[in-house]
């Protein structure tokens, strides 16, 4: 998802009463015509809905805001090898979390996996006790290697269809 979709989502799910396409565009920090063009786009991929003579955000686009939404660095999770071994990774909203889970070496995957890193920071930090619950499945079900790595991409795919968001 582009960074000005983005806005304009993040915007429209914040409004609160109808707004002229002027007034929208500023809020977004583009000009009328591209507001308008980010707005068809969104539409015609599903995170937003015509209604009437305006839009609505659809459950994708609330999905879509949830994954891109950031957390504060303070927050952020960070993937580790080992006991005091960080890795360069990094993720402040979900779909960085997707895209780590990716690429990180199996060992780090399973070290927090194990530990019950993931399900706490998906509980704790990202309020998302149901993914929790389905990570610790995983965990306990004894998931090792690239089907856990299968699994856990699984799981936040499922809820926020991140593939077709990166």
């Amino acid at each position: 998802m582009k960074e000005e979709q983005f806005k304009v989502l993040k915007v429209m799910s914040e409004t609160t009463s109808r707004m002229d396409l002027n007034t929208f565009a500023k809020k977004v920090n583009l000009t009328s015509d591209q507001t308008l063009q980010q707005i068809k786009e969104l539409a015609k991929e599903g995170f937003l809905q015509k209604i009437g003579k305006g839009y609505a955000v659809t459950e994708k686009g609330k999905s879509a805001l949830k994954a891109f939404t950031p957390v504060t660095e303070e927050m952020s999770f960070r993937f580790y090898f080992g006991l005091n071994q960080p890795t360069d990774l990094t993720s402040k909203t979900l779909q960085e979390f997707y895209m780590a889970v990716k690429q990180v070496g199996l060992d780090s995957l399973e070290f927090h996996l194990y530990r019950g890193d993931f399900e706490n920071w998906l509980k704790e930090v990202c309020k998302e006790p149901d993914l929790a619950d389905k990570v610790e499945r995983m965990r306990t079900a004894g998931l090792k290697g690239e089907e856990a790595r299968r699994g856990l991409l699984e799981v936040l795919d499922t809820k926020y269809r991140i593939k077709e968001l990166v």
